[in-house]
């Protein structure tokens, strides 16, 4: 309600009269002793008691994202794929990755098993005629480091397929690529010192230790005899608990890639899970199983204290030119480590995996690896799997044959079709 003018006045000169005798008096109320609560008490308020309670913020938690895949496995046609791509001179294999390339480069950490040596002073190999010896060319590497895998793993048993002298090429041109690329290389190792050195590579502050260990090496351990180069095998259990247990202490995670298993089959045999056991109680938080060429289950592992750690028993081939269905379909280890930020503890979070397919058509053409998303029942009926030669045991293919695959392989908690 506003005030008439007359009444405006009055109330004014009022106030100034209030005002005057308080200036007059020469006193400041409340100000004596300096109490806000005696202030309020003469002026009818009421003051909030002052807190010296500081407010705290909890850290936040260290998350690094992890892909891993099985088996970079260059047979020969997957060469003459590359060749063509590239218009007859050289290769460019980076257009068989490209429908796979969002997923790794969207990882914090990428990890992959090269399956096959680089040795450029010999001839390129790719198991042509049915001899199982492989050598790829250079262009190789240049396709996955694109594609964005930092760490490789070399411990598999085409390790001497170009004998000593191709596998110490091949541990220098990873070394050289390694220092030229920001990458962590293992597996393979020039001699015991080397082998020794446990490699650890911090992302977003976590430090990852990796370490990787062969079943065998198709049967030319001898040739190891009289020079330094070192593989550790999976049989030198001393040796795996005493890396393990090392990189525990100098590591916050310890990722293990573990070469073993009987090919083309889903059969996790005892010996595999009786050392995975071992591992994961040695500290072992994540081991990637590799070899097999087929996509085998996976599990957690509880240790005797309580904790665990989760175990992929094969996560089957990456690329490659195998003509049984079950050999098409791979898998992308995909999980997250996360550091407690309060605690301090490890733990693994949204863990599974990405079911992969190799894609050709007739006569290996139109190679591609697909995500199960990017995948189609169309390109299934297409792929030409069924025609190939040499021909497999089992070259039945389509959508249903697929996914039968994927439902005998992957436990339906672990499988991540949408990604």
């Amino acid at each position: 309600m506003k005030l008439r003018k007359g009444r405006a006045a009055g109330a004014l000169a009022v106030l100034l009269a209030i005002v005057a005798g308080g200036i007059g008096c020469g006193t400041i109320v409340g100000k004596a002793n300096n109490d806000p609560q005696e202030d309020s008490k003469a002026e009818g308020t009421t003051v909030p008691e002052e807190t010296t309670e500081e407010q705290t913020t909890l850290p936040p938690d260290k998350v690094v994202h992890v892909t891993a895949a099985g088996d970079n496995l260059i047979h020969h046609s997957v060469m003459v794929n590359a060749r063509e791509l590239a218009g007859g001179s050289g290769y460019d294999f980076k257009p068989l990755y490209s429908e796979v390339k969002y997923l790794i480069q969207d990882a914090d950490v990428a990890v992959l098993n090269q399956e096959t040596v680089i040795s450029e002073s010999n001839e390129v190999r790719g198991a042509e005629g049915g001899v199982l010896i492989f050598n790829s060319p250079p262009e190789v590497a240049d396709a996955v480091i694109d594609l964005g895998f930092d760490v490789f793993t070399m411990a598999n048993n085409h390790l001497l397929d170009m004998g000593t002298s191709g596998l110490e090429e091949s541990i220098n041109f990873w070394n050289r690529k390694a220092v030229e690329n920001d990458l962590t290389v293992l597996g393979a190792y020039l001699d015991e010192e080397d082998a020794n050195n446990i490699r650890v590579r911090e992302v977003n502050g976590v430090k990852i230790a990796f370490l990787a260990y062969a079943e065998h090496i198709n049967g030319f351990d001898a040739l190891l005899d009289d020079v330094p180069l070192r593989v550790i095998k999976n049989d030198e259990e001393d040796v795996i608990e005493r890396q393990i247990k090392q990189a525990r202490q100098i590591a916050d995670a310890v990722i293990v890639s573990a070469h073993w298993g009987a090919e083309d089959t889903t059969i996790v045999s005892e010996d595999r899970t009786e050392l995975a056991n071992k591992m994961v109680e040695w500290g072992a938080d994540v081991i990637l199983g590799c070899h097999t060429h087929t996509a085998q289950t996976m599990e957690w592992i509880e240790r005797d204290d309580g904790t665990k750690g989760f175990v992929y028993y094969s996560m089957g081939n990456f690329i490659c030119a195998q003509t049984d269905n079950f050999n098409v379909v791979g898998e992308l280890a995909d999980f997250d480590i996360v550091i407690d930020g309060t605690t301090g503890e490890l733990r693994l979070e949204d863990v599974g995996c990405i079911p992969t397919i190799v894609h050709y058509e007739s006569e290996f053409s139109n190679m591609k690896i697909y995500p199960y998303s990017k995948y189609s029942p169309e390109l299934a009926e297409r792929h030409g799997l069924p025609y190939a030669v040499p021909q497999g045991t089992y070259t039945d293919f389509g959508w249903d044959v697929l996914n039968d695959i994927i439902d005998e392989a992957i436990p339906t908690e672990f499988r991540k079709l949408d990604k």
